[in-house]
């Protein structure tokens, strides 16, 4: 394995989930580069890609089916801080959390359907109707919320994201009165 593609490969290892733009900006190479390499990781088992949301995701093949979608999802800040939310809060309605982390209802919709679809967070639905989130698994969650160390990129974008939302929200209540 030639040194590059090595280097690719253990930066894979070290940060499970991470998409393709983030190897390139983090190991400061050109996009060609880390194409072929990153095909040729593939081709030879040595990564698995899987485009989740918009962007693929590289794994080392150790990592199952349902740990590379909730580790794609755990790329994302706000899904993080939903989660976390949890874990500390318990089973919680959908308005405390979105009121908690200082998001717009939306955007927690946004993220929690990515979440109930990768199976980390479950919507319980009482005899009224009311909706509950609870973690599917707890601890499987807590392992993987520490294996993900999110790019300043990743939380800039995340970060600039909740302030449209915010803005937008002020000004949707803002004419409603």
């Amino acid at each position: 394995m030639t040194e590059q593609r090595n280097r690719i490969r253990e930066f894979v290892a070290a940060n499970p989930g991470v998409h393709f733009n983030e190897v390139k900006r983090s190991l400061d190479l050109g996009t060609g580069q880390v194409q072929y390499h990153l095909r040729k990781l593939e081709r030879s088992d040595d990564v698995v890609g899987e485009s989740l949301y918009g962007r693929k995701h590289y794994y080392t093949p150790e990592y199952g089916d349902w740990e590379r979608g909730a580790l794609a999802v755990l790329r994302r800040e706000t899904a993080r801080d939903i989660l976390v939310y949890l874990i500390s809060n318990g089973p919680t309605a959908p308005n405390p959390v979105a009121g908690g982390l200082e998001i717009a209802r939306s955007t927690l919709e946004w993220h929690l359907d990515h979440l109930v679809e990768q199976d980390l967070v479950r919507k319980k639905r009482d005899a009224q109707n009311h909706v509950t989130l609870e973690l599917v698994h707890p601890e499987e969650t807590t392992r993987m919320l520490q294996d993900v160390k999110p790019s300043v990129t990743n939380r800039l974008v995340d970060r600039f994201t909740r302030l449209v939302d915010g803005l937008l929200e002020s000004d949707m209540s803002d004419t409603d009165s």
